[in-house]
Parts: structure tokens; sequence; C-alpha cells
């Protein structure tokens, strides 16, 4: 019968669409994983306040080299067939998309180096998806309905009792600098969400070789702030005190956020970027084990939180 066809196409159609969600999901609990992990590898970095501005410039250097020498062999090989069909938009967007995560990364370094992963970190990730959700709705059109505010709620609680800002704890130098440079984080990492999300949406752009070509170009970004601040004696010292990190954050970084933007490409924004936050969930278990940071108790009340909004986001 015709109306029996239609009805096994559609239940199909909703199977396909309900498979894809969990595709996405899937890549985006990978992707908060290896998030969690080159954090805490970064945090651990010696890249802190003793060597001031130019030990940071060093190491981000270093780490952006990484990445071009260890994503090199897929990154080329997919641009041969995919940058002769970009335009100048594809190649401005790029660029800007390298200028904000080289900010987003040296705000995330600054926070690190005079405060507590378990302060700058759940910031840092519990701004954003409130940021980009919004932004999505008004620049995207996406509608997030009443299960994935909820979503987002829930896992904001969780950042909020894993950070220790719901448990009124006192206001430090520490905790004060944490609260500054992770809310410039957040807003940094918003910022950067919405851009590649536009670059992969609307322009299509091939998610693994969009990613290599922004973390390509940060090396001529930095090149003027190393040769005037950096040694070569610094960049010999950084790479043998911190060579275990940098080869983490350049194979980890770039392949967490590629995971991501394949996510884009199916699931929608306001969805993924709130979930992304389940690498809070990693980063305290992981980061509170290595770190012996405390607040255990809170930290898994806000991990669950964070669970059970990834769970709201992947059913709404």
């Amino acid at each position: 019968m015709p109306g029996e066809g239609r009805e096994r196409r559609a239940r199909l159609g909703v199977a396909q669409r309900r498979a894809m969600s969990a595709q996405a999901l899937a890549l985006v609990l990978s992707a908060a994983l290896l998030h969690a992990l080159w954090n805490v590898a970064a945090k651990r970095a010696r890249h802190g306040s003793e060597g001031g501005q130019s030990e940071q410039i060093a190491f981000q250097l270093l780490c952006a080299l990484a990445v071009a020498v260890l994503w090199a062999p897929p990154g080329l090989a997919l641009s041969v067939t995919e940058l002769p069909r970009w335009g100048l938009a594809a190649w401005a967007i790029t660029l800007l998309s390298a200028a904000v995560h080289l900010a987003y990364f040296s705000a995330l370094l600054s926070g690190y180096a005079k405060a507590d992963l378990t302060v700058v970190y759940p910031l840092a990730r519990g701004s954003a998806p409130l940021v980009s959700a919004l932004a999505a709705v008004l620049l995207l059109g996406e509608r997030p309905g009443i299960l994935g505010w909820a979503g987002i709620a829930t896992i904001v609680l969780g950042v909020l009792l894993v950070s220790g800002l719901l448990r009124r704890k006192p206001l430090t130098p520490a905790v004060a600098a944490g609260l500054r440079w992770g809310l410039l984080t957040g807003a940094l990492i918003a910022a950067y969400t919405v851009i590649d999300a536009w670059a992969i949406k609307r322009l299509g752009l091939h998610p693994l070789v969009y990613d290599y070509w922004c973390n390509l170009l940060r090396v001529p970004l930095l090149l003027p702030l190393a040769w005037r601040l950096c040694t070569a004696a610094q960049l010999r010292q950084g790479w043998q005190q911190d060579g275990r990190a940098v080869l983490i954050v350049g194979a980890c970084s770039p392949l967490a956020y590629i995971l991501v933007l394949w996510a884009l490409q199916t699931a929608p924004l306001s969805s993924v970027a709130p979930a992304r936050e389940c690498s809070m969930l990693f980063a305290a278990l992981i980061g509170g084990h290595l770190l012996r940071e405390g607040d255990r108790t809170a930290r898994l009340l806000g991990a669950l939180c964070i669970a059970g909004g990834v769970a709201l986001l992947a059913w709404r």
C-alpha cells in the first residue's frame, strides 16, 4: 500500500536521524576526552610565570610547529583537492579563526600560569556554551528547545559546582585571576566556535583541511612575537622541558577539534557546543588525580550534573 510505504520511509528517516545524532554525540564525547587530556598536559607544562611572556610564546610556537609537522601528511594530502575550491571568503575566515584561536590559547596558558586548572578550565568551558547557544539562535537561526535549554542550564550548574563558585570559596588572588582568565577564555571559545561553525556549515569547508590551515597560519602570526621576545636557547629549553606536553597538545588538540567540526556537519551548534562540556567530567577525574587538587565530592557532583546535561541534549 502506498500509505504503508510512506510510513515505513518516515520511520526509516527518523531512525537515520537518531543514528546520526548518536554518531555526532560519540564524536563530541571522544573530543571531550582528548580535550581534557591536552589541557592537563598544558597545565603541567613549565610555561608559567617564571619565564613570563617569552616562555609562553615559546611554548605556543613549539605547539604550533608540532601540529604543523604531526598533521602534515593528512592535512597536505587533502589540501591538494580541497584548496583549489577555496575562495577569498574561505581564506579570510580561516585567518580570522587562526587569530582567535591564538588569542584563546594565550588566555588559557595565562590562566594556567596564575590559577588552578579546576578554576580556569570549568569557567572557560562553562561560560562558552551559553554564548555559543545564544549566537547560534541569533545568527544561525537554531532553536535548542526546552530540553536543550535545560541541558545547557544543567551543564552550567555542574561547571559552577566544580569551580567552587556555589560553595563561596574565599576569593584569593589566584581564584580572582582564574575568574578573569577563565571568563576571557570562555568568550574566545564562543567566538571561534561560531566562526568555525559558519566555515563548516555555510562555506562547506573540509573539517580536517580547515583546522590544519588554521593551525598552520598560527606559525607566521607567532613568529614576529617569538623573534622579538624569545631566544633560540629558550626554544631549546622549552622543548627539553616540555617536549612531551608539546607532542600531546600537537596531536590531541587538532584531533579533538576536528571531531567537533565533523559533528557540526550533522548536528546543530546549540547542541554540540554545550555537549563538549563533558570534558569537564574527564578533567575533574584526570586533573584531580594527576594534579592532586581537592574538593573531590563537589567535583563529582558537578561532573554528574554535566553528564545529566549531556543526556538532556541527546534526548531533546
